[in-house]
């Protein structure tokens, strides 16, 4: 019992220490910022990729269609709300590096999200380790 009274005093002594508190605080708000940006970022590319396949759906072409060049001809279907369109190959993979792209980005901020809470959750005081350290100073 003693053993442990004397570490949660030691746990509580690192704890209390402002200039380690103020590295931790600023840790935590690079942390929240970058995931916060990763964020945002991910679900804006995916909000744009589906505005893309929303106006791809009015202006596509719902049959093959031939183009000027082999290169423009809209040959590649997509399937947008049960509705197939063809678009060219640049298109296809260009919308598909967009929302791929977008995916991850999101990702990378739900991960770093993750990290954060648990980080800045583990900061926080645990309710009954207050009570804890009161004890462990009150044997001194």
């Amino acid at each position: 019992m003693c053993l442990s009274a004397a570490w949660i005093a030691a746990a509580a002594g690192k704890r209390d220490r402002p200039e380690a508190n103020a590295m931790k605080a600023a840790r935590l708000a690079t942390l929240k910022f970058f995931a916060l940006l990763f964020l945002l970022v991910g679900l804006a590319g995916l909000i744009a990729s589906a505005a893309i396949s929303t106006h791809y759906l009015v202006v596509m072409p719902r049959a093959p269609a031939p183009g000027p060049t082999p290169d423009e001809y809209r040959s590649v279907p997509r399937s947008i709300h049960g509705v197939t369109i063809y678009q060219t190959a640049k298109e296809n993979r260009l919308l598909n590096t967009w929302e791929f792209t977008s995916v991850g980005i999101f990702l990378v901020g739900v991960v770093l999200s993750v990290v954060y809470l648990e980080k800045w959750g583990s900061m926080q005081v645990p309710a009954g380790e207050e009570e804890e350290r009161e004890f462990a100073e009150g044997l001194r």
